[in-house]
């Protein structure tokens, strides 16, 4: 591992000047001036870990959850172009979600001598030690719209401001309701991740008369967002929203209210940014989706991670917001493979 150490003196200059004499009418004029003394009071190191032993390797390993999650695909498809186009390999592996497979998978980013770790980790706290793991031989890792229970282990954790997107989303169904009326929420699951979008919603949608009927535990799958809208509009026919956590959900979401002929128009909400959510919006069938630039997030990564394994430093800070974009009939266009142009 190298070391960068900055070194600074303080140096002390000590001048010794002598005076003159006079001897009857003779003026003797003697000056010596001795040569400056310097001395070091104090030197002050600074230490900072360079985390390149492998840069000349130049291999990138990315770690993304599964081929299923369209997140990773996305991730991975950036990585390797970006990567390449950089002049790095590319080894690309999933943890599928088990903390257990994503250890073992650092294990071997580390026994393969990759430059590099960019990863969307499958747990906030275990992968401490994975990073730590990376760290301590020398590699460093870039974490993509993942975060883990610490800072200083990771080189960067570039994440999604999901809380600003969910509340310019509410905003967004706020303005086209008028501020009225009767909503649902159907949510992935209960955990942080989830409370957290939530609150940024009901931060900005309790500010106005809409009024939430119940929040319910749906799932993720199309199948699921669809069964529990049909019971959810039996239960409370009087819906004007549909708020759902992911696209998926809010794809089956609208299914659901385009089989029921309803007499009053039902505003669905996603949240990801898929294209099939984008042909949705563009036939009028969801009002809007929030989409995390996970491509250009992991581009990013790629980029940050080439500066670093070159000058020792992003220039940023570890912590990272990117900011979401919303997708409406006006911006669907410009959305193509969660990646988003505008033109």
């Amino acid at each position: 591992m190298v070391k960068r150490v900055i070194t600074v003196l303080f140096m002390a200059v000590a001048v010794s000047i002598s005076g003159c004499g006079k001897a009857d009418r003779q003026k003797t004029s003697t000056e010596e001036v001795t040569t400056a003394e310097k001395e070091e009071n104090s030197a002050e190191q600074v230490t900072e870990d360079i985390l390149n032993d492998n840069a000349e390797q130049k291999l990138l390993y990315c770690i993304t959850s599964s081929p299923d999650d369209s997140d990773a695909v996305v991730m991975q498809n950036a990585c390797i172009e970006e990567g390449e186009k950089a002049g790095y390999t590319v080894k690309c592996v999933y943890h599928n979600g088990d903390t257990a497979k994503q250890a073992k998978l650092f294990d071997e980013a580390v026994s393969e001598k990759a430059s590099a770790v960019i990863c969307n980790s499958a747990d906030a706290d275990s992968a401490i030690t994975d990073v730590q793991n990376a760290r301590n031989a020398g590699i460093p890792t870039f974490l993509v719209n993942s975060e883990i229970n610490q800072e200083g282990t990771a080189v960067a954790q570039i994440l999604s401001d999901d809380s600003q997107g969910v509340a310019e989303a509410a905003g967004y169904l706020a303005e086209t309701t008028g501020g009225e009326g009767l909503y649902v929420e159907l949510l992935e699951k209960e955990n942080r991740k989830s409370q957290l979008r939530s609150e940024a919603f009901h931060a900005v949608i309790d500010r106005t008369n809409m009024e939430m009927a119940v929040r319910e535990i749906a799932g993720e799958t199309r199948e699921e967002g669809m069964k529990k809208t049909e019971t959810l509009l039996k239960q409370y026919p009087a819906i004007r929203a549909v708020v759902c956590e992911n696209d998926e959900l809010a794809c089956g979401a609208a299914d659901a209210v385009a089989s029921e002929n309803l007499d009053h128009e039902v505003y669905i909400i996603g949240f990801g940014g898929t294209d099939d959510m984008r042909n949705y919006i563009k036939d009028g069938k969801c009002l809007v989706t929030v989409l995390q630039q996970i491509d250009n997030m992991t581009r990013d990564a790629v980029g940050q991670a080439e500066e670093y394994l070159k000058t020792g430093s992003t220039g940023l800070e570890e912590k990272q917001l990117t900011d979401c974009v919303l997708i409406t009939t006006d911006t669907a266009d410009n959305l193509n493979n969660f990646a988003y142009q505008n033109k």
